[in-house]
């Protein structure tokens, strides 16, 4: 039975509570796997792909028309949190579905972050890619990878180095200019220069799109990482889009240029923005919606892969993003790795097989539940030791009474580091370490420093009024206890309770 002719009314949940236990896990531990291909009565997983951006807020999404349709077909996540507002820890814990205590990525660079203490900590070993791959699909990993991975690298004596669990690999190192990077396609390294045809998005889309039919072709199940640069700064454009958007407003929300009263003491004195630094803003955000136009255009490349190979219907597509971005709130000049929402609420929409059309829910989810859903889409068992859950009775329209109620952000600061692509600019902000809790209703953020932060999103939606003052000595012990124990927890059952007391 090919991919092509699994039956389209079929939910892709029929036959998933029939499995038997000891499937492949985040871990990549093995076990028994009914693959697709072992048997014609096994039951259909669907096909994923997953379209994760690198620094895409919120208010993209306006200019993005394919991800708008997407939010119309399918299911979207208004309380999808991300475990940092910094691409390598947050890209980690989507990997593996761990927190970044426990897959020791707090940061970029070494010694606490990076690719080399993600692969030093075992966690290539234990990635959705390892889970999938023993279940009989096809993966394929595109774009951006981690910081510090290059694609001539040499790592346990392995030239050209490709991480476990990728049968497909086209990985490019420092390609944020989107042109004259060096691509390491399955081990072997290949240069691309300043042409229209070395455009990285659109490489990676094309590449994208043949996986899609060779997969097909080979009677497969695939899963498919797209992972793009944009738009993360300098947000080069396509050559069909760089004269877009010229005469674009930026937008001025109610946190545009104000901090919040009683600031912790790393944002307090700030000044109001000059006119020059307000057109530095407006520019910066012109170039931020071009460089998502050929992201736009790509994820409606691959859907229309999808159909032509007739495999839309049967496979659940999903698109994210890494951490949000702010433009000037909070009198912050563009730039991340604040607990504010601008930086660590992003957009999730999936659609698929069994996904609730046109729908949002307000469940919190966190981008350590990437890996446990995709391994359970795939036919396996999540891994208890990840601490994320499947999102996949979300997906359904079913919230479990058990659903944990907090989100956790960690994050090492402030950042230094001269070759960190992410180091944070002048005025852009450059917090001190902290932990945060992030409910459906509050944000608390506990500074290394002693500095404490409590907004109440319910009252107070743009996050202006720090009210942890006026807060009970009662619910300051509960905050810091159940802080406490989500920054040492560790499986989803623990993680889960510690979050459920939020």
């Amino acid at each position: 039975m090919t991919i092509a002719g699994f039956r389209r009314n079929v939910p892709l949940w029929l036959g998933l509570a029939a499995l038997a236990a000891g499937l492949v896990a985040c871990d990549g531990a093995q076990g028994s796997s009914p693959s697709s291909s072992s048997s014609s009565s096994s039951p259909r997983h669907p096909n994923i792909v997953w379209v994760l951006t690198d620094d895409l807020s919120s208010d993209l999404v306006n200019y993005m028309p394919h991800v708008k349709a997407m939010q119309k077909e399918g299911l979207s996540f208004s309380n999808y949190t991300v475990t940092d507002s910094l691409c390598c820890p947050s890209r980690s814990s989507v990997f593996t579905g761990r927190f970044p205590h426990n897959t020791g990525v707090f940061t970029n660079m070494p010694p606490d972050g990076g690719f080399q203490t993600f692969h030093d900590k075992g966690n290539e070993s234990r990635t959705f890619a390892t889970a999938l791959q023993g279940q009989g699909y096809r993966t394929a990993m595109m774009g951006k990878y981690l910081n510090g991975y290059e694609p001539d690298m040499t790592v346990n004596d392995e030239k050209n180095y490709v991480p476990p669990g990728w049968d497909e690999w086209d990985v490019a190192g420092n390609g944020y200019k989107e042109y004259d990077y060096t691509l390491n396609q399955n081990g072997r390294t290949v240069d691309h220069q300043h042409d229209p045809e070395d455009y990285l998005t659109d490489v990676v889309s094309g590449k994208g799109q043949d996986f899609i039919e060779k997969s097909v072709r080979d009677e497969k199940p695939f899963a498919l990482d797209i992972s793009t640069f944009a738009p993360h700064g300098p947000a080069t454009p396509a050559p069909q889009d760089r004269d877009k958007f010229k005469d674009l407003k930026l937008p001025r929300p109610p946190a545009f240029d104000k901090t919040p009263a009683d600031a912790p003491q790393w944002l307090r004195d700030k000044k109001s923005f000059t006119p020059r630094q307000i057109k530095k803003i407006t520019q910066t955000y012109r170039k931020r919606v071009r460089a998502v136009q050929a992201v736009d255009r790509m994820i409606g490349d691959l859907q229309e892969k999808l159909k032509k190979e007739g495999v839309y219907d049967d496979t659940v597509f999903a698109f994210a993003s890494d951490n949000g971005f702010h433009m000037g709130q909070y009198r912050l000049m563009p730039g991340k790795q604040t607990a504010f929402d601008t930086d660590v609420n992003v957009p999730l929409v999936v659609t698929g097989p069994g996904v609730r059309r046109g729908a949002t829910t307000d469940a919190v989810a966190s981008n350590i539940d990437i890996c446990p859903t995709f391994t359970d889409l795939g036919g396996g068992e999540p891994d208890p030791k990840a601490d994320g859950r499947s999102l996949v009775p979300l997906l359904k329209g079913e919230t479990p009474k058990d659903w944990p109620k907090t989100a956790l952000v960690e994050h090492h600061g402030p950042d230094t580091s001269a070759k960190d692509p992410d180091k944070p600019r002048k005025g852009s902000g450059n917090p001190p370490s902290y932990e945060a809790l992030r409910t459906d209703r509050y944000t608390y953020v506990e500074y290394r420093d002693g500095s404490h932060e409590y907004y109440d999103r319910a009252e107070d939606p743009d996050m202006l009024h720090n009210v942890y003052g006026r807060l009970s000595s009662e619910t300051k012990a509960r905050l810091t206890s159940t802080l406490k124990k989500m920054r040492a927890c560790e499986g989803s059952k623990e993680c889960g309770a510690a979050a459920g007391t939020g």
